[in-house]
């Protein structure tokens, strides 16, 4: 019996490499085999993902964080491929403020132009930025500010987007993210009208993934990059497809399962990808909310709680590959 164990990262607890050895660990004390594959989707974590599908160096380099602080970050350089992979939170993530530095009126996205061109100084024609998991609501502002105009005029752009949120309105990127980035209600509706203010953005304002990383879709789709699912991208990268076929259960999952996992995350894509191979797929999350259940509308198995307690997130996570495995083998039999 085969069990496939693709999770998306338990945001400041495990790494999705981290979080799919605990449920592999699990799957094989129960005498199962267990295929580790680490998934992403755009958001932190989706440079070492691709590293592990593209191989690659890791580069360093100066950037502004997101209240402008110097710090070094890292990008990846694919330079068999051409490409280089950048991942916003390197730069401006949310992780790299305490609490109570977090302030979305001030952070600024200006840290993401300082990376992007280190990359192309290294002869990157084309760039894969990843976007999610930022500290920024400013609409790209920074960005746009710090980067030279013609800078990407020759580089061919993908914007890999965490969610499939549009850059206004109740599931907008002020309104939506705000709040878990520090905004108060006030500042909700100040960041909106911001927003809302940003001429340039307007013709981007629907795409999907417009809203992804405080509007920094919408700001690169504006220079002319293409926007697309981080997790759909992620999933080819990887080869999911492949690695699904003939599996008896795949295992995925996230710290939050809710109605963010359903405009753009993994478990989505993963769900969607398994009905599809006709593989059963059982979905687990440190938090699951009545919108995220309606992954059952997509063709998840099931979605199981985990105990919520981040000291023990990697034994949960051993302990749900167990019992998977033991209960797949059960019916098998």
């Amino acid at each position: 019996m085969r069990i496939v164990c693709a999770p998306d990262s338990l945001k400041g607890v495990l790494s999705a490499r981290a979080a799919a050895q605990a449920l592999a660990k699990g799957v094989r004390r129960a005498g199962a085999d267990a295929v580790e594959l680490p998934l992403a989707d755009g958001g932190e974590g989706t440079a070492d993902v691709l590293h592990a599908a593209w191989g690659g160096e890791w580069r360093a380099a100066s950037v502004a964080d997101p209240l402008g602080r110097r710090r070094e970050a890292r990008f990846l350089d694919v330079r068999d491929r051409g490409l280089a992979v950048i991942e916003s939170a390197e730069a401006i993530g949310l992780p790299l403020l305490d609490a109570r530095e977090r302030d979305p009126l001030r952070a600024s996205s200006a840290g993401l132009a300082d990376l992007i061109l280190a990359a192309l100084d290294v002869g990157a024609s084309e760039l894969v930025v990843t976007l999610g998991g930022s500290a920024t609501v400013d609409g790209g502002a920074g960005l746009l500010e710090s980067l030279p105009r013609d800078a990407l005029a020759s580089a061919k752009v993908t914007v890999l987007c965490d969610v499939t949120n549009l850059l206004h309105g109740e599931r907008g990127a002020a309104r939506a993210f705000g709040p878990q980035k520090g905004a108060s209600a006030d500042d909700v509706s100040e960041l909106e009208r911001r927003l809302l203010s940003m001429d340039a953005l307007a013709p981007y304002a629907d795409q999907p993934g417009a809203g992804a990383a405080g509007g920094l879709g919408a700001a690169l789709a504006s220079l002319g990059a293409r926007l697309t699912p981080g997790a759909e991208a992620v999933l080819d990268a990887v080869a999911f497809s492949a690695g699904v076929a003939g599996a008896d259960l795949v295992l995925t999952g996230e710290g939050a399962v809710d109605a963010t996992s359903l405009e753009g995350k993994v478990p989505a894509a993963v769900v969607s990808a398994c009905k599809r191979a006709d593989v059963p797929v059982v979905v687990f999350g440190g938090r699951i909310s009545a919108e995220g259940r309606r992954l059952y509308e997509l063709g998840a198995t099931a979605i199981l709680p985990l105990s919520g307690e981040i000291a023990q997130a990697a034994l949960d996570l051993e302990e749900l590959g167990f019992a998977a495995a033991s209960l797949a083998g059960a019916l098998k039999r």
